[in-house]
């Protein structure tokens, strides 16, 4: 019991490491590379952020456990907008109207909508995860776009600059120029070091987590919509939490909307692509649809532009503990 504790503790530190690492090492490549932080968010910081959630998936419907994988991607997409936005709201300010944000969570909405309807006709089989994946190319590609386009404007308006300064230093500009790659190669090695430590410390809590819950009681269908779900989601908390104290509102922001897209798209499609997963009848009586109005929630904020503070963190926060007790308490009276 005392090693599930410090299982527990150990993996929550090394989160935390691992997301300030890997938020260091994202927002270095965005300014080096000219890629916006958003794109960065929606991306690199998503996917990585969201490797626990593709491995307990696998390693769920691998094992014939299909509901604990679609419970823990439910479970995650609730965490990623309640307590994910919530709790650094109360460290510190959090804006939501970040260019692009409004048009990706109408997306992640759509998505939600198209995967609320797959459930509906569990089994999630092939004709469902090519849907899912085709949809995740859909995304990638325009992601890709964004970031050329962002990329092309920025060297233009350089340009544009530079002819206005032709009497700048050549020397100086020379060294400015031979001394990015250096610059994106150590922001790189952040990157990978963050995201392996990710999914480690996701591993170390969500097992010492799980094995707490078991030994007060708690049934697997629970602890997968809550414990396991909790525990996949605190690499993104941790990256979040970091983000918004480097005052880097756009990696937050990138980092939820990308990560609940991820789950939808590539775990389910990945997952449904390998084995059929059979949707429990309890999530779509309740968990579908506070999933849903989640991400409705992630819309409205980020198309009003509003800016995260303490009291809105404070019922992000309290809505996320409100529905854990409500499951905990539906999961008691069955």
């Amino acid at each position: 019991m005392l090693f599930d504790y410090v299982s527990l503790a150990g993996g929550l530190v090394v989160l935390i490491i691992a997301g300030d690492i890997l938020v260091r090492g994202s927002v270095g490549i965005a300014q080096r590379l000219g890629i916006p932080n958003l794109v960065i968010g929606l991306t690199i910081v998503a996917f990585g952020t969201s490797a626990p959630e593709l491995v307990i998936s696998l390693k769920a419907a691998l094992s014939g456990s299909g509901g604990i994988a679609i419970g823990n991607v439910v479970g995650s997409n609730i965490a990623n907008v309640l307590l994910v936005l919530g709790m650094p709201a109360l460290i510190a300010a959090t804006p939501c109207g970040e260019d692009g944000a409004t048009k990706n969570a109408i997306f992640m909405v759509a998505i939600s909508v198209v995967f609320t309807i797959l459930c509906f006709f569990s089994p999630i089989g092939l004709m469902g995860s090519l849907i899912l994946l085709a949809l995740l190319a859909v995304f990638l590609g325009d992601s890709a776009r964004a970031a050329l386009q962002h990329r092309k404007e920025r060297k233009a308006a350089a340009a544009t600059a530079a002819e206005a300064q032709e009497d700048n230093d050549d020397d100086d500009e020379l060294e400015d120029v031979e001394g990015v790659p250096d610059a994106v190669a150590v922001a790189g090695v952040y990157i990978v070091l963050g995201l392996i430590g990710l999914p480690l410390g996701a591993h170390f809590t969500i097992n010492g987590a799980t094995s707490v819950a078991q030994d007060w009681g708690v049934s697997d269908a629970v602890i997968a919509l809550t414990v396991i779900a909790l525990g996949t989601s605190l690499p993104e908390l941790a990256t979040t939490v970091m983000a918004a104290i480097r005052q880097h509102g756009a990696v937050a922001i990138g980092n939820v909307i990308g990560s609940n897209v991820f789950n939808l798209l590539a775990i389910i499609g990945i997952t449904t692509a390998i084995v059929p997963v059979e949707v429990p009848a309890e999530i779509l009586k309740l968990d579908i649809w506070v999933m849903l109005a989640c991400a409705v929630l992630l819309l409205v904020l980020a198309a009003k532009k509003i800016c995260l503070g303490r009291m809105s963190g404070f019922v992000l926060t309290a809505a996320y503990v409100l529905y854990i007790t409500v499951v905990y308490y539906l999961s008691a009276t069955i």
